[in-house]
């Protein structure tokens, strides 16, 4: 799996989110490293589709950003999480996330094996 946190360095939030997802991983028995992206300004913002900082991206997809999310700038990020707004994903929110995306990971693996299978 591809992981990605796109943060900048005014963040106060980035390197506790990074953490929490390392913790999850361990626990998901996922392995798999993660990337951290540097987003330096405006212009690399809207070149990486960066919602704010910390922007987490599990294969290539932002699974908390909402449709109407285009704001693409060096900013702080905030997540709507079941405890109101918060600075960073949740440890269920990123659980459940993650498993998304391995699994869906997986049923791609699945499907290129099954299409390599001999007549």
């Amino acid at each position: 799996m591809k992981i990605e946190i796109l943060w900048f360095s005014d963040c106060p939030n980035y390197q506790r989110a990074a953490d929490l997802l390392r913790e999850v991983l361990r626990a998901e028995t996922i392995a798999a490293a993660v990337e951290m992206v540097q987003v330096v300004d405006d212009a690399d913002a809207r070149a990486q589709k960066f919602l704010g900082s910390p922007t987490i991206r599990l294969n290539g997809v932002d699974p908390f950003a909402l449709p109407a999310q285009t704001q693409y700038a060096l900013q702080c990020r905030v997540y709507r999480t079941p405890d109101g707004l918060r600075g960073m994903p949740t440890r269920e929110m990123l659980k459940d996330a993650v498993r998304r995306a391995n699994d869906a990971k997986n049923r791609r693996g699945a499907e290129g094996a099954e299409k390599n299978l001999p007549c």
